[in-house]
């Protein structure tokens, strides 16, 4: 992307490639989300399909206040 800028070179000199960084470990974090939702994704023997997991489901909340 910026590889022919001095400027953008000297940055990566002075604090390292930030956004190489940033970019792995997004990937890191994504391959174990990946693998810890694997079970939640396919039903397993004990559990048909469309049967809810154990323990949280995700719901939308409208915006604004929380109901108390």
């Amino acid at each position: 992307m910026f590889q022919d800028s001095p400027i953008y070179d000297r940055l990566i000199a002075e604090c390292g490639d930030v956004p190489a960084e940033v970019r792995r470990e997004a990937e890191r974090v994504s391959r174990e989300l990946e693998l810890v939702m694997r079970p939640l994704q396919s039903p397993g023997p004990d559990r048909p399909a469309g049967s809810p997991g154990n323990g949280w489901q995700r719901t939308a909340l409208m915006p604004g206040p929380r109901p108390a």
